[in-house]
Protein backbone atom coordinates (compact mmCIF):
# COMPACT_ATOMS: atom_id res chain seq x y z
CA UNK A 1 0.00 0.00 0.00
CA UNK A 2 1.16 3.53 -0.74
CA UNK A 3 2.11 5.55 2.32
CA UNK A 4 0.24 8.82 3.04
CA UNK A 5 1.77 11.79 1.16
CA UNK A 6 2.42 13.70 4.40
CA UNK A 7 4.47 10.88 5.94
CA UNK A 8 7.89 11.90 4.48
CA UNK A 9 7.39 15.41 5.88
CA UNK A 10 6.59 13.97 9.29
CA UNK A 11 9.77 11.89 9.11
CA UNK A 12 11.77 15.00 8.20
CA UNK A 13 10.30 17.01 11.10
CA UNK A 14 11.10 14.23 13.55
CA UNK A 15 14.58 13.96 12.00
CA UNK A 16 15.15 17.69 12.55
CA UNK A 17 14.05 17.32 16.17
CA UNK A 18 16.39 14.36 16.73
CA UNK A 19 19.35 16.19 15.17
CA UNK A 20 18.55 19.23 17.34
CA UNK A 21 18.81 17.04 20.46
CA UNK A 22 22.12 15.71 19.13
CA UNK A 23 23.41 19.27 18.62
CA UNK A 24 22.43 20.32 22.15
CA UNK A 25 24.05 17.22 23.69
CA UNK A 26 27.19 17.90 21.64
CA UNK A 27 27.35 21.50 22.82
CA UNK A 28 26.86 20.35 26.43
CA UNK A 29 29.96 18.15 26.00
CA UNK A 30 32.12 21.08 24.84
CA UNK A 31 34.92 21.63 27.33
CA UNK A 32 34.42 18.15 28.79
CA UNK A 33 35.14 15.85 25.86
CA UNK A 34 37.22 16.05 22.68
CA UNK A 35 35.17 16.44 19.52
CA UNK A 36 36.84 13.35 18.00
CA UNK A 37 35.55 11.20 20.88
CA UNK A 38 32.04 12.59 20.39
CA UNK A 39 32.25 11.76 16.69
CA UNK A 40 33.40 8.21 17.48
CA UNK A 41 30.47 7.61 19.82
CA UNK A 42 28.04 9.16 17.34
CA UNK A 43 29.23 7.06 14.40
CA UNK A 44 29.90 3.89 16.38
CA UNK A 45 26.48 3.77 18.02
CA UNK A 46 24.77 4.76 14.77
CA UNK A 47 26.52 1.94 12.91
CA UNK A 48 25.62 -0.58 15.61
CA UNK A 49 21.96 0.45 15.84
CA UNK A 50 21.49 0.73 12.07
CA UNK A 51 23.19 -2.62 11.42
CA UNK A 52 20.98 -4.33 14.00
CA UNK A 53 17.84 -2.82 12.47
CA UNK A 54 18.98 -3.75 8.95
CA UNK A 55 19.77 -7.32 10.01
CA UNK A 56 16.43 -7.78 11.74
CA UNK A 57 14.60 -6.44 8.70
CA UNK A 58 16.56 -8.71 6.37
CA UNK A 59 17.95 -5.76 4.44
CA UNK A 60 20.81 -6.39 2.04
CA UNK A 61 24.06 -4.75 3.13
CA UNK A 62 26.13 -2.87 0.55
CA UNK A 63 29.89 -2.37 0.85
CA UNK A 64 31.66 -1.69 -2.45
CA UNK A 65 28.81 -0.98 -4.84
CA UNK A 66 27.25 1.20 -6.07
CA UNK A 67 30.02 3.86 -6.32
CA UNK A 68 27.46 6.54 -5.43
CA UNK A 69 27.20 4.97 -1.98
CA UNK A 70 30.88 5.78 -1.37
CA UNK A 71 30.37 9.32 -2.64
CA UNK A 72 27.55 9.76 -0.12
CA UNK A 73 29.46 8.15 2.75
CA UNK A 74 32.80 9.92 2.27
CA UNK A 75 31.28 13.36 1.73
CA UNK A 76 28.87 12.82 4.61
CA UNK A 77 31.72 11.72 6.89
CA UNK A 78 33.71 14.90 6.21
CA UNK A 79 30.55 16.93 6.82
CA UNK A 80 29.98 15.09 10.12
CA UNK A 81 33.52 15.68 11.40
CA UNK A 82 33.43 19.36 10.47
CA UNK A 83 30.03 19.69 12.12
CA UNK A 84 31.15 18.21 15.44
CA UNK A 85 34.24 20.41 15.51
CA UNK A 86 32.09 23.46 14.81
CA UNK A 87 29.42 22.64 17.41
CA UNK A 88 32.01 22.19 20.17
CA UNK A 89 33.89 25.39 19.33
CA UNK A 90 31.17 27.87 18.36
CA UNK A 91 27.57 28.93 18.95
CA UNK A 92 25.47 25.89 18.18
CA UNK A 93 22.57 27.95 16.76
CA UNK A 94 24.79 29.83 14.33
CA UNK A 95 26.61 26.64 13.37
CA UNK A 96 23.28 24.96 12.59
CA UNK A 97 22.25 27.94 10.44
CA UNK A 98 25.47 27.68 8.43
CA UNK A 99 25.35 23.91 8.03
CA UNK A 100 21.77 24.21 6.75
CA UNK A 101 23.04 26.11 3.72
CA UNK A 102 23.48 22.74 1.99
CA UNK A 103 20.47 23.16 -0.39
CA UNK A 104 22.25 26.13 -1.96
CA UNK A 105 25.36 24.02 -2.39
CA UNK A 106 23.25 21.23 -3.90
CA UNK A 107 22.07 23.72 -6.54
CA UNK A 108 25.59 25.00 -7.24
CA UNK A 109 27.19 21.53 -7.22
CA UNK A 110 24.56 20.25 -9.64
CA UNK A 111 26.56 22.10 -12.31
CA UNK A 112 29.80 20.04 -12.15
CA UNK A 113 28.16 16.81 -10.93
CA UNK A 114 24.87 16.67 -12.84
CA UNK A 115 25.52 19.17 -15.62
CA UNK A 116 22.71 21.52 -14.48
CA UNK A 117 23.75 25.16 -14.85
CA UNK A 118 22.58 27.29 -11.85
CA UNK A 119 20.40 30.26 -12.80
CA UNK A 120 21.09 33.87 -11.86
CA UNK A 121 18.54 33.54 -9.05
CA UNK A 122 20.60 30.72 -7.55
CA UNK A 123 23.75 32.84 -7.54
CA UNK A 124 21.80 35.75 -6.02
CA UNK A 125 20.51 33.47 -3.25
CA UNK A 126 24.06 32.28 -2.57
CA UNK A 127 25.33 35.87 -2.34
CA UNK A 128 22.54 36.79 0.09
CA UNK A 129 23.41 33.82 2.29
CA UNK A 130 27.09 34.79 2.27
CA UNK A 131 26.06 38.31 3.29
CA UNK A 132 24.06 36.78 6.16
CA UNK A 133 27.09 34.80 7.32
CA UNK A 134 29.18 38.00 7.24
CA UNK A 135 26.59 39.80 9.37
CA UNK A 136 26.68 37.04 11.97
CA UNK A 137 30.48 36.94 11.86
CA UNK A 138 32.49 39.55 9.92
CA UNK A 139 35.26 38.10 7.71
CA UNK A 140 37.96 39.30 10.11
CA UNK A 141 36.31 37.26 12.87
CA UNK A 142 35.82 34.20 10.69
CA UNK A 143 39.53 34.11 10.01
CA UNK A 144 40.20 33.60 13.70
CA UNK A 145 37.31 31.21 14.35
CA UNK A 146 37.83 27.91 12.61
CA UNK A 147 34.50 26.67 13.95
CA UNK A 148 32.46 28.70 11.48
CA UNK A 149 34.76 27.87 8.60
CA UNK A 150 34.27 24.21 9.51
CA UNK A 151 30.49 24.76 9.55
CA UNK A 152 30.60 26.17 6.01
CA UNK A 153 32.72 23.24 4.85
CA UNK A 154 30.24 20.90 6.52
CA UNK A 155 27.41 22.44 4.46
CA UNK A 156 29.45 22.14 1.26
CA UNK A 157 30.26 18.45 1.73
CA UNK A 158 26.72 17.77 2.93
CA UNK A 159 25.49 19.06 -0.43
CA UNK A 160 27.68 16.50 -2.19
CA UNK A 161 26.42 13.75 0.13
CA UNK A 162 22.77 14.56 -0.48
CA UNK A 163 23.18 14.57 -4.25
CA UNK A 164 24.51 11.04 -3.86
CA UNK A 165 21.79 10.06 -1.37
CA UNK A 166 18.99 10.97 -3.77
CA UNK A 167 20.43 8.46 -6.27
CA UNK A 168 20.25 5.56 -3.78
CA UNK A 169 16.50 4.96 -3.79
CA UNK A 170 16.97 1.25 -4.49
CA UNK A 171 18.94 0.61 -1.29
CA UNK A 172 17.38 0.09 2.11
CA UNK A 173 17.80 3.25 4.27
CA UNK A 174 19.18 1.16 7.14
CA UNK A 175 21.88 -0.27 4.86
CA UNK A 176 22.79 3.23 3.67
CA UNK A 177 23.08 4.52 7.24
CA UNK A 178 25.17 1.48 8.25
CA UNK A 179 27.64 2.07 5.41
CA UNK A 180 27.84 5.80 6.07
CA UNK A 181 28.32 5.30 9.81
CA UNK A 182 31.03 2.70 9.26
CA UNK A 183 33.01 5.00 6.94
CA UNK A 184 32.48 7.94 9.31
CA UNK A 185 33.69 5.82 12.27
CA UNK A 186 36.93 5.00 10.46
CA UNK A 187 37.54 8.66 9.62
CA UNK A 188 36.71 9.66 13.21
CA UNK A 189 39.37 7.26 14.47
CA UNK A 190 41.86 8.71 11.97
CA UNK A 191 40.97 12.22 13.21
CA UNK A 192 42.13 11.23 16.71
CA UNK A 193 45.67 10.86 15.38
CA UNK A 194 45.67 13.63 12.78
CA UNK A 195 44.20 16.43 14.93
CA UNK A 196 45.37 17.25 18.48
CA UNK A 197 43.19 16.30 21.44
CA UNK A 198 43.20 19.27 23.77
CA UNK A 199 41.16 17.81 26.64
CA UNK A 200 41.99 14.92 29.00
CA UNK A 201 39.84 11.84 28.58
CA UNK A 202 37.31 11.66 31.42
CA UNK A 203 34.55 9.13 32.03
CA UNK A 204 31.76 10.38 34.25
CA UNK A 205 28.07 9.39 34.36
CA UNK A 206 27.00 12.74 32.88
CA UNK A 207 29.47 12.48 29.99
CA UNK A 208 28.39 8.89 29.25
CA UNK A 209 24.72 9.91 29.23
CA UNK A 210 25.40 12.83 26.90
CA UNK A 211 27.45 10.63 24.56
CA UNK A 212 24.62 8.08 24.50
CA UNK A 213 22.23 10.95 23.77
CA UNK A 214 24.39 12.05 20.84
CA UNK A 215 24.61 8.54 19.37
CA UNK A 216 20.96 7.61 19.87
CA UNK A 217 19.44 10.87 18.62
CA UNK A 218 21.83 10.93 15.64
CA UNK A 219 20.86 7.39 14.65
CA UNK A 220 17.15 8.18 14.85
CA UNK A 221 17.66 11.41 12.92
CA UNK A 222 19.79 9.75 10.23
CA UNK A 223 17.32 6.91 9.66
CA UNK A 224 14.37 9.30 9.44
CA UNK A 225 16.25 11.69 7.14
CA UNK A 226 17.31 8.88 4.81
CA UNK A 227 13.77 7.50 4.75
CA UNK A 228 12.34 10.94 3.97
CA UNK A 229 14.84 11.71 1.19
CA UNK A 230 14.37 8.35 -0.51
CA UNK A 231 10.56 8.36 -0.24
CA UNK A 232 9.60 11.78 -1.62
CA UNK A 233 10.81 14.80 -3.53
CA UNK A 234 14.10 15.70 -1.82
CA UNK A 235 13.61 19.43 -2.33
CA UNK A 236 10.16 19.47 -0.76
CA UNK A 237 11.11 17.55 2.38
CA UNK A 238 14.25 19.69 2.82
CA UNK A 239 12.06 22.69 3.65
CA UNK A 240 10.84 20.89 6.76
CA UNK A 241 14.45 20.18 7.72
CA UNK A 242 15.03 23.90 8.21
CA UNK A 243 12.87 23.67 11.32
CA UNK A 244 16.04 22.46 13.05
CA UNK A 245 17.25 26.07 13.19
CA UNK A 246 14.23 27.19 15.22
CA UNK A 247 14.30 24.09 17.44
CA UNK A 248 17.99 24.55 18.32
CA UNK A 249 17.54 28.28 18.99
CA UNK A 250 14.62 27.49 21.32
CA UNK A 251 16.54 24.79 23.19
CA UNK A 252 19.67 26.92 23.47
CA UNK A 253 17.61 29.78 24.87
CA UNK A 254 15.83 27.55 27.39
CA UNK A 255 18.92 25.68 28.58
CA UNK A 256 21.62 28.37 28.50
CA UNK A 257 19.45 31.54 28.42
CA UNK A 258 21.12 32.46 25.13
CA UNK A 259 19.97 35.76 23.63
CA UNK A 260 20.55 36.92 20.05
CA UNK A 261 21.36 40.40 18.83
CA UNK A 262 19.25 42.02 16.11
CA UNK A 263 22.22 41.86 13.72
CA UNK A 264 22.72 38.14 14.36
CA UNK A 265 19.01 37.41 13.85
CA UNK A 266 18.98 39.42 10.63
CA UNK A 267 22.04 37.53 9.42
CA UNK A 268 20.36 34.22 10.22
CA UNK A 269 17.30 35.28 8.22
CA UNK A 270 19.50 36.20 5.26
CA UNK A 271 20.91 32.67 5.32
CA UNK A 272 17.69 30.74 5.96
CA UNK A 273 15.35 32.69 3.66
CA UNK A 274 17.33 32.16 0.42
CA UNK A 275 17.85 28.53 1.42
CA UNK A 276 14.11 28.00 1.88
CA UNK A 277 13.41 29.82 -1.39
CA UNK A 278 15.90 27.61 -3.20
CA UNK A 279 14.32 24.45 -1.80
CA UNK A 280 10.80 25.54 -2.81
CA UNK A 281 12.05 26.57 -6.23
CA UNK A 282 13.56 23.14 -6.84
CA UNK A 283 10.36 21.52 -5.56
CA UNK A 284 8.26 23.43 -8.09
Amino acid sequence: MNSPPFLPYTWMLLSATAFSVMAICTRALAGQCNWQVIAIFRTGLAMLFAAMLAYRAGAKFAVFRPPTLWMRSLAGSVSLLCGFYAMTHGSVSEVIVMTNMYPLWVAVLSWPILGEMPSLEVWAAMLLSIAGVCLMHPPQELGGQLAYGAALLSAFTSGIALIGLHKLKDLDPRAIVTHFSGVALLLSLVACFVFPQTLPTKITPSIVLLLLGVGTSATVGQLLLTKAFTSANAARVSVVGLSQVAIVMLLEGLIWQRSFSVLTLFGMCLVVAPTAWMILRRAR
